[in-house]
């Protein structure tokens, strides 16, 4: 048996363990759609994730138009309440996620997760895919300073009883939060990396998640 030397490792949501992309885009375009502007294609969609529904919102208001005009916060809300009234409609771990983190819990290893999306958003979405108890923590957004601050990061090791802990995510965001925390760092491919993987500063790039176990153990 590979060995693995963590009693923690966390993992953000949207591009890392959930493929969240249709979803967050109906919700996208629903909300384009009420301001008069057209759809932002699937692939598009997956380039303005990351860092927060606001930060989306904006990037794809400067793809669609500006935003001279817009009610910014008004709008926010209409896809906020669109995305969590069909927030698990396509929503699925990546490929060999429930494996991994099945691997994972066998040896003992608290599971966590720390993502911008809002913590009740968050909650949710594990909750509509039966996936809430795996983890012994679920930190979103609303209780401390988002990522790229390592300050959920340093909770969420809190909340699982200390220990040696890594963390798994697909941006800038969250490699930057890990070395802030002082965390090692793996990064997926297939996520919705805002730089190419090998440059997003991670101690590991995985390609899927089978090859997480070995390379946590590398670390």
């Amino acid at each position: 048996m590979t060995k693995i030397s963590f009693d923690v490792v966390g993992f953000d949501l949207d591009g890392t363990l959930l493929d969240t992309a249709q979803d967050l885009g109906a919700a996208l375009n629903h909300a384009l759609d009420t301001i008069g502007r057209g759809p932002v294609a699937e692939d598009q969609v997956r380039n303005l994730i990351g860092g927060g529904s606001a930060l989306m919102l904006h990037r794809a208001l400067a793809l669609t138009g500006g935003e001279d005009g817009i009610d910014f916060d008004a709008l926010r809300k209409v896809l906020v309440h669109h995305y969590a009234a069909n927030i698990a409609v396509h929503t699925r771990l990546f490929p060999g996620g429930e494996g991994m983190l099945d691997t994972l819990a066998e040896r003992g290893i608290k599971l966590a997760v720390v993502t911008n999306k809002p913590e009740p958003l968050a909650v949710r979405l594990f909750d509509e895919l039966g996936l809430t108890d795996r983890f012994a923590a679920i930190i979103g957004g609303g209780r401390y300073p988002l990522k790229p601050a390592p300050d959920a990061l340093h909770a969420m090791v809190a909340a699982c009883g200390g220990g040696r802990a890594a963390y798994v995510g697909d941006t800038t965001f969250d490699t930057h939060a890990a070395r802030a925390a002082t965390l090692p760092s793996v990064a997926v491919s297939f996520g919705f990396n805002d730089l190419p993987p090998d440059q997003l500063g991670a101690d590991a790039v995985i390609d899927h998640f089978d090859d997480l176990i070995p390379a946590l153990a590398a670390l």
